[in-house]
């Protein structure tokens, strides 16, 4: 456990932690809303589209300080938004479409103007090549500070406009017949998302930082249906993935921190595609089994209390598992007839031949009833 007094006393994995922490927690409370949207692809379009604003922004100032690359690269990531949302609405052209046509046109005049920089701006532009793939390891005290101030600011505004977010959501065309700014709000919400994007980038990079938006969300709508829980824990898993990342690229030398957060938030995503007790496909699969048990059993108990109804005491009339086996239309007579035993619903004598309970009477008059 000497990670976790690390965690306290090392500054620099202090530092790296709680950054990769706050940028989980925003980009996955944020990208629950893309899911819902099916807005997936725009935080992959803004994270690649904010790459020329964080150059353009080193040229024109000349600095690298966190404040103005990350203002260069929400203005870029916020125009692009835009011009989806444009190009979306004034023509033909798919939102999928759209978001491709910008993502690389944004990402290639990115590149673009790096290559310049490399090749005029001599040693004064190094590191500038970190925002593609991300260097938490890199984060300081003013990096933290400018990501934490900007996601409390986010945050502050979801909260502030959760209503409206909400019913932007799940109804716009209801939101818009109440007479809200449909068209504002979702620029707001955009801008928020543009926001919990850009403050990534320098942790896991333009290329990655799209997983940060999705893959939490996606996570935790395997868990719940309320919207107000979804977020909720598609923060928390944001936030601990980001934790758990820094820990073990600190634990293990030469492990990139990035891709590590990446890494781990995708391995909660899918065990939570398994194992989610509502929607996991591992959970699916033995609900479906029990149910099939289940109208197994059922069908072998009619069978029998059929047969045992032609009796004066159905109680006292015992049949043979063939017979029931030549009436049914599935195999696993003797599985059903097990599974009605530990329900006590029949028993079997010493020949081997079956009969109901006082139970199963009941319970086969039940299913006769419902199926007359």
């Amino acid at each position: 456990m000497s990670w976790l007094g690390e965690l306290f006393t090392d500054y620099t994995l202090r530092t790296v932690a709680l950054g990769s922490a706050s940028l989980g927690l925003v980009a996955g409370a944020l990208g629950a809303f893309a899911v819902l949207r099916r807005q997936s692809l725009l935080g992959d379009a803004v994270s690649h589209a904010a790459l020329p604003g964080i150059v353009l922004a080193f040229m024109l100032t000349g600095a690298k300080t966190p404040l103005v690359l990350v203002l260069g690269a929400a203005l870029a990531g916020w125009t692009a938004s835009l011009l989806v949302m444009l190009i979306v609405r004034t023509t033909r052209i798919k939102l999928d479409t759209a978001l491709g046509l910008v993502l690389s046109t944004f990402f290639g005049l990115g590149l673009l103007l790096m290559s310049i920089v490399q090749r005029s701006a001599g040693a004064g532009q190094a590191g500038l090549d970190r925002f593609l793939f991300g260097q938490a390891a890199a984060l300081v005290g003013d990096d933290l500070k400018t990501m934490a101030a900007l996601g409390a600011l986010v945050l502050i505004v979801l909260v502030m406009m959760w209503k409206e977010f909400k019913l932007l959501s799940f109804d716009p065309a209801f939101a818009g017949a109440l007479g809200l700014p449909v068209r504002f709000i979702d620029i707001v919400l955009t801008t928020l998302l543009v926001v919990a994007i850009v403050i990534g980038l320098q942790t896991v990079g333009v290329v990655l930082m799209s997983a940060m938006i999705v893959a939490p969300a996606a996570a935790a709508r395997q868990w719940t249906d309320r919207l107000g829980r979804l977020v909720i824990l598609s923060g928390v898993f944001g936030a601990a993935s980001g934790l758990t990342g820094a820990v073990l690229s600190s634990l293990v030398p030469r492990l990139p921190t990035g891709p590590t957060i990446i890494l781990v938030v995708t391995t909660i995503t899918v065990v939570s595609l398994f194992i989610a007790p509502r929607r996991g496909l591992l959970t699916e699969r033995l609900r479906r089994g029990r149910q099939r048990r289940r109208v197994r059993a059922d069908s072998v108990l009619a069978d029998l209390y059929r047969l045992a109804a032609q009796h004066a005491d159905p109680a006292q009339a015992p049949h043979a598992a063939e017979a029931l086996q030549t009436m049914s239309a599935q195999a696993g007579v003797r599985e059903g007839l097990k599974q009605l035993t530990e329900q006590g619903l029949v028993e079997s004598d010493p020949d081997g031949l079956w009969r109901l309970t006082d139970a199963g009477l009941a319970r086969g008059a039940e299913l006769i009833g419902g199926v007359s």
